[in-house]
């Protein structure tokens, strides 16, 4: 049985991340394309530097891999708080249902080095698919495809992903977002349960 691994949300990443796309879009950009760009770009950053950029969960949907509580921002839910409500919105608004457009410049202090390396990554590997096309590509990695026979089940809508699964790697001729080995795999996930255990002590 696995250890859930949870971080502490943190939204202004999630929001910056969400701008940054947008304008490398031309300045608006499809949702989900968008959250599907999220996810490459956290996956590269956790293989890489063994933490996730935005601390989001991620949960295996229909359309792929979810980044749940950036979805939240983007759609403006009720799980968002008005603190964070009144950050995103001073940077990123919906056009209407389907797209996301950039409101302002994309506040870049709120990124390491890293996590500008892991967006631009995202964007030069994947920013070219159309939103159907990168939805599908979520599908052929790992921490997917274990929850691939519920979702087709119609057991659950939205599956919670194990994020240690994302040091694994797909198969066939599928990006990895990082090549990892055997050991650094081990370290980076021993690193990233320390640092989960860390901040549950802390929080």
């Amino acid at each position: 049985m696995k250890t859930q691994i949870s971080f502490t949300f943190n939204h202004r990443k999630a929001t910056q991340a969400l701008n940054q796309f947008a304008l490398k879009q031309g300045g608006k950009i499809n949702k989900m394309k968008a959250l599907k760009l999220v996810y490459f770009a956290d996956r590269y950053h956790l293989r890489k530097y063994g933490r996730l950029i935005t601390n989001d969960t991620y949960v295996a949907m229909d359309n792929g891999a979810v980044p749940s509580s950036t979805r939240d921002i983007l759609e403006k839910t009720g799980f968002v708080g008005h603190q964070e409500k009144d950050y995103a919105n001073r940077y990123i608004t919906a056009k209407g249902k389907y797209d996301l457009e950039s409101k302002a410049p994309p506040d870049d202090n709120v990124f390491s080095q890293s996590d500008i390396e892991a967006i631009e990554f995202a964007w030069k590997q994947f920013g070219h698919l159309g939103k159907y096309a990168i939805a599908q590509l979520t599908h052929k990695y790992p921490e997917w495809i274990a929850h691939e026979k519920a979702l087709k089940q119609k057991l659950q809508s939205s599956i919670p992903m194990d994020i240690d699964d994302f040091f694994d790697d797909p198969s066939g001729n599928v990006d990895k977002c990082f090549e990892l080995s055997s050991t650094d795999k081990s370290l980076r996930l021993e690193h990233l349960k320390e640092m989960a255990y860390i901040e549950s002590i802390w929080s």
